[in-house]
């Protein structure tokens, strides 16, 4: 697996550009509704795919931008 396929908190904290705190929260939130659908997830990362889906930062959305 390659290893940008994850975030860490660091990484969401950055590409927000919010608090580490508020960071963990949000890593917290999205990992909840990952393992509600089933998903292994890791404490403190975030599948980047996932992220950028659900921050409308995916690839579709940039270009509609």
């Amino acid at each position: 697996m390659a290893s940008n396929t994850f975030m860490r908190v660091e990484d969401v904290a950055e590409e927000l550009g919010i608090s580490k705190s508020y960071a963990y929260k949000i890593v917290q939130k999205l990992n909840a509704e990952l393992k509600a659908q089933g998903f292994l997830t890791i404490s403190g990362r975030i599948n980047k795919q996932y992220f950028l889906e659900k921050t409308c930062y995916s690839p579709a959305e940039k270009e509609r931008m």
